[in-house]
């Protein structure tokens, strides 16, 4: 009956529902859905990935290595699955049905290689080496793969989109975050600014352009620094943790989306760090994402693709740590919805840009990118995931905050027509 067809009965049997997409084998049989995308297992050593491995990590080792492909929309794919709201749980009687498959179909072998791009961390967890490794795994990847995939501010985080004008993009949407950020920490002329975890200097090149402050930025990222220091002589980059910050205080201190590779273990450190770089009276501003009280948020494939040692929170656990370091909380702004389509722009650039992404950083790194972004968009989109902004204030022990009574105004909506 074809191997599709066996492998199909299997799963809908252990998920005790029917398969949402089709599934191609490499006999050339199909079965499963007919609309939609499809699975297409191109040998055999695309299931032994699974047998090895059971769940989320053997199936996207399967298709980073390139032995498991989708034909249509990956994201589609993994929405279809994710709405059926199941889990397989094989029991015995189960894994013995799989096992008789598995010598059936000529599955059982070796181990597959794991793919190269896979993290091999060492040592002790969130020590000062593997979190610079941590980092390193990702953000040096290179230069040009996210001058390709980011806009022009090289923005690696959410946008804030105050527009859906056909002209307005991702770059607009990353200006309004930048500027944004900046009238919350109520920059001027003369502040001087630290950017915890600065990126590739999207915030500090921005802040001391149009809003004329000192600003100082802080990474792990050899690559990033390198990138800022050749993009601008306006601004101070330094290759450092920031558990070595020793500088006196400055006026105003943002965090944008660095606390999720802190480490539970390690957040109150990093919390009573950005405390002490701030003046009296001078504000946080902290961008972050979130999990829910029982969504795990991560998973196995981003914990070893994308970002090792991430940790995240819900909101309210963060809130308690920035409380516990002495802060005043001002302001909470959820952005969630705005990373669905941050994900899907920096997707779409992916896929118009694919044989470049592919020639800089090879096809596994790609499908990484691939995969990541669509279910990154899917997880926002169903709020098993969240990313919001915080700002707080060193406020005095007399209650002086330094805020405004009023709370920063939306920014305002631009219109941006298209170019002849």
């Amino acid at each position: 009956m074809g191997v599709a067809r066996e492998l199909v009965d299997l799963v809908e049997r252990l998920l005790g529902a029917k398969l949402p997409v089709g599934l191609k084998a490499w006999d050339g049989s199909r079965a499963g859905a007919v609309d939609g995308p499809c699975i297409v297992l191109r040998n055999r050593r695309a299931l032994r990935h699974v047998l090895w491995q059971p769940g989320e990590l053997g199936l996207a080792r399967a298709y980073v290595s390139g032995d498991l492909d989708v034909e249509g929309s990956l994201a589609d794919g993994l929405s279809r699955f994710w709405s059926l709201g199941v889990t397989a749980k094989p029991s015995p009687v189960d894994w013995l049905d799989i096992a008789r498959s598995a010598v059936r179909l000529g599955v059982i072998g070796p181990r597959p290689r794991i793919p190269l791009s896979e993290a091999r961390l060492q040592g002790r967890l969130h020590t000062r080496r593997r979190d610079r490794a941590a980092i390193s795994h990702h953000y040096d990847l290179s230069n040009a793969f996210y001058s390709l995939l980011l806009d022009e501010h090289m923005a690696y985080s959410c946008g804030y989109w105050t527009s859906r004008d056909p002209g307005y993009g991702v770059h607009e949407a990353q200006t309004d975050k930048l500027d944004l950020i900046c009238r919350k920490l109520g920059l001027e002329p003369g502040m001087r600014l630290l950017d915890v975890g600065c990126g590739w200097g999207s915030l500090i090149i921005h802040a001391a352009a149009h809003y004329g402050v000192h600003a100082t930025g802080i990474t792990l990222s050899a690559q990033q620094r390198d990138f800022i220091r050749s993009r601008s002589d306006r601004v101070d980059v330094r290759l450092q943790d920031y558990r070595e910050l020793t500088d006196a205080p400055f006026d105003a201190v943002a965090s944008i989306e660095m606390g999720e590779h802190v480490g539970e273990q390690n957040y109150a450190v990093y919390t009573q760090t950005l405390f002490r770089m701030l003046k009296p009276e001078g504000r946080l501003v902290l961008q972050q994402m979130s999990r829910g009280a029982t969504a795990p948020g991560g998973g196995a494939f981003i914990e070893k693709y994308i970002a090792p040692d991430m940790t995240m929170r819900p909101i309210g656990a963060t809130l308690n740590h920035l409380a516990n370091a002495g802060f005043e909380i001002r302001d909470v702004h959820a952005m969630r919805e705005h990373y669905v389509l941050t994900c899907d722009a920096w997707a779409a650039t992916l896929e118009d840009r694919w044989a470049e992404a592919v020639e800089l950083v090879g096809g596994e790194q790609a499908r990484i990118w691939r995969l990541y972004l669509a279910g990154g968009a899917l997880a926002f989109e169903d709020n098993r995931m969240g990313v919001d902004q915080i700002t707080a204030t060193k406020t005095t022990v007399d209650g002086h905050s330094g805020m405004p009574l009023t709370r920063v105004e939306p920014l305002p909506v631009r219109r941006h027509e298209h170019a002849d």
